[in-house]
């Protein structure tokens, strides 16, 4: 059997934003800047372009009510969505080559808190961010999802009818991040719902690709490896791609919400070390490789040349 071609997204937007001087505060964190500072959202995606990604994502992940409030979502969410998809458009259009454009469904009531879920509310967040992107985007990128429903209320706002493909990605639970790695602890959804039961999700869902993101690194290898098992089970041609990019953050106690304040950033995990960690990956069965939260364009660009006919 012949690998797939590496395919290399983009790094985090809402810390990129931060370092280069875009207008950020909590608790819009990166939609502040769709609203004060556009421009600054297009540097950002043609700074991952010109790094060498294949597959830049909307900055639309805290176009919610969590993160803008409910009145500024009943008036604006749908209009804010349109704009990232068009942003991502024209740093497409600039950047000179073929790039395709994610549209970021995130997890609506907060980043690792399958505890808050909604299913009634989250169908009508995501309905007008499905509408505003739709125009602009060339897969689906249901991200961050903490639990199995969060992905079917993403997988029920895009619809049977739209033909594009639809890429999971689930965050992992990383408290003890070497005990996933050796073994002597499974890998798990925040949910506490098994990688084996998302996977069978995914399959479930039609998932053209199932990635794992805004985790510790060290838990990923091990979780590709549980995901693979289970798509080993069903014929090639119905097997999604496998995918990480992983945050760049400390350990940490994950009872709150993950935006809720500006995370530590590790000082072990720079450019070289994820590249490292993203061969581990690699080598797991990953063929769709990028970067989460505190992983910027010097680190895609190493991705890029570092891990394409590897």
């Amino acid at each position: 059997m012949t690998s797939p071609a590496m395919i290399v997204l983009d790094g985090g937007m809402g810390r990129e934003l931060h370092r280069i001087g875009a207008p950020f505060r909590q608790p819009e964190w990166s939609a502040l800047a769709l609203m004060e500072g556009p421009e600054y959202v297009e540097q950002v995606h043609a700074a991952y372009i010109a790094a060498g990604a294949d597959v830049i994502t909307s900055n639309s992940y805290a176009v919610v009510p969590y993160h803008i409030g409910e009145d500024r979502f009943s008036a604006h969410g749908q209009a804010l969505a349109d704009l990232a998809g068009r942003l991502g458009r024209q740093a497409i259009a600039a950047g000179g080559r073929p790039v395709r454009l994610a549209g970021s469904l995130p997890p609506v009531f907060g980043s690792y808190r399958p505890d808050l879920f909604r299913p009634e509310d989250a169908d009508r967040i995501l309905q007008p961010l499905v509408a505003g992107l739709s125009p602009h985007v060339d897969l689906w990128l249901a991200e961050t999802q903490s639990c199995i429903a969060e992905a079917e209320a993403a997988r029920r706002a895009v619809g049977p009818d739209d033909d594009r493909p639809f890429w999971l990605s689930f965050t992992v639970s990383d408290e003890t991040p070497a005990a996933v790695a050796d073994g002597t602890a499974p890998p798990t959804l925040r949910s506490g719902e098994s990688v084996r039961d998302a996977a069978a999700a995914a399959l479930r869902l039609k998932a053209a690709a199932l990635l794992f993101n805004c985790s510790h690194g060290d838990v990923m290898a091990a979780t590709v490896r549980e995901a693979s098992a289970v798509f080993g089970t069903v014929p090639e041609a119905d097997r999604p791609r496998l995918g990480v990019y992983a945050n760049a953050f400390v350990p940490q106690d994950h009872a709150e919400e993950a935006n809720e304040t500006i995370s530590t950033l590790r000082d072990d995990f720079g450019p070289q070390e994820y590249l490292r960690a993203a061969r581990h990956w690699q080598a797991a069965g990953a063929s769709i490789i990028g970067g989460c939260c505190g992983v910027g364009p010097e680190t895609i660009a190493l991705l890029a040349a570092g891990l394409r006919g590897a």
